[in-house]
């Protein structure tokens, strides 16, 4: 579980996370909102990338924020970026090596730990191949191996299905479905694409303009007369 109490962030006049609480209970949480809500910032808090104002964030009963940045990824902390982080030039393996290399997992289980996360995605790319010769599907699968691999404890999944056709993502949903089943690791999952939100996800918190405004079972959250004003973009307050 992940407990949110709290967390305001503040950059000079802008406040994009304003006095969130909220719990993420396991298996795979939607969070979602419009574009600018902070949801990348929220991330980017678990992270270690942005100190909040205020707040508190604990993972499983460990309080996240006093954790040092680099100690999150060999706690079990994994994320994926809007952006593809894995480097072109380097193989598929090396790709995945890397963040094992970071993870705290042992070192000479680390062949056989990449080969399992690149299996478990479903990659048919050999893992000698070169990143940048993939498909876009294929470079998110190769993301999502570099999230899973080396004991994850929570994984962060920013925009995993943008921009890939419908068929591309449910087989992505797929994949992110199993992880928690997988490796006893807590999801959570920002996307725009409704449909994999609501399959992947029992259950979805709403940020709107940094304030938490829905959270809840999915499919009551996105009924909610507030969520839909809000990616409508004619919520107002009363």
């Amino acid at each position: 579980m992940i407990r949110v109490e709290g967390l305001t962030v503040r950059f000079a006049g802008v406040t994009p996370i304003d006095d969130m609480t909220v719990e993420f209970p396991g298996g795979t949480c939607g969070l979602i909102g419009p574009n600018g809500a902070g949801k990348t910032t929220f991330f980017n808090v678990l992270s270690g990338f942005v100190r909040p104002a205020a707040g508190a964030v604990s993972a499983f009963g460990e309080n996240l924020l006093r954790m040092a940045d680099y100690k999150r990824a060999r706690w079990g902390l994994r994320r994926t970026f809007q952006t593809e982080m894995a480097i072109e030039k380097l193989s598929v393996f090396d790709n995945v090596a890397m963040i094992h290399e970071h993870s705290g997992a042992r070192r000479a289980s680390r062949r056989s730990d990449v080969l399992a996360a690149i299996e478990f995605v479903g990659l048919h790319a050999s893992p000698r191949a070169k990143v940048g010769g993939l498909g876009a599907h294929e470079r998110r699968l190769v993301e999502i191996a570099r999230a899973v691999v080396g004991r994850p404890r929570v994984v962060l999944l920013d925009e995993p299905g943008a921009g890939l056709p419908d068929e591309q993502t449910e087989e992505l949903g797929v994949v992110i479905q199993r992880i928690p089943e997988q490796f006893e690791a807590l999801v959570i999952l920002v996307d725009h694409d409704m449909s994999l939100v609501s399959t992947c996800c029992e259950t979805t918190a709403v940020l709107d303009f940094g304030k938490l405004i829905a959270a809840g079972p999915t499919r009551e959250v996105l009924r909610d007369e507030h969520v839909m004003r809000a990616y409508l973009g004619t919520e107002t307050d009363v």
